[in-house]
């Protein structure tokens, strides 16, 4: 991978000024290489990541598993496509192994989720079956670790 987008990956606030002196090309160079990675659509976009822990709000994320049928000459294309039209979902996978589509879900509360799964998800002609993981804890996202140090939480005290 291009060491410009390497770096962009890691740290998307980096400056053209910073990446330009990490890389070692001029700044012009860098606006002008992201400039064309997002016309090419190798850049899709720029995010932050967040600790909702920290965040008074309700955020819950669950990973569901599908099984499902592809139809013929569209393969999974078009499940997965109108699966991703729904704006609870924020990453849909094609897999290999015990299930065909990973589709990871935020919703306020668990309860949310479930019915999400079971009036959007579920009912559609391609889906055989679905299994709903909860995250119950975030410890590290896109190489970012999310949890801070640990507490000694032991209540043990020797003086």
């Amino acid at each position: 991978m291009d060491k410009l987008l390497k770096l962009l990956e890691q740290n998307a606030r980096f400056t053209n000024e910073q990446l330009a002196a990490m890389t070692g090309i001029s700044e012009a160079e860098v606006a002008a290489r992201l400039e064309e990675y997002e016309k090419q659509g190798i850049i899709k976009g720029y995010s932050a990541i967040l600790d909702y822990e920290k965040i008074d709000t309700n955020h819950v994320v669950a990973l569901i598993e599908l099984k499902v049928t592809p139809k013929r000459d569209l393969g999974f294309e078009e499940i997965a496509q109108t699966i991703t039209t729904y704006d609870e979902v924020e990453s849909v996978y094609l897999m290999s192994g015990g299930y065909d589509l990973a589709v990871t879900v935020i919703g306020s509360t668990f309860k949310d989720i479930a019915l999400f799964v079971s009036h959007r998800l579920a009912p559609l002609d391609s889906v055989v079956s679905t299994a709903t993981h909860f995250v119950l804890s975030r410890y590290k996202e896109k190489g970012v670790i999310m949890c801070d140090e640990p507490k000694d939480e032991r209540g043990v005290s020797f003086l």
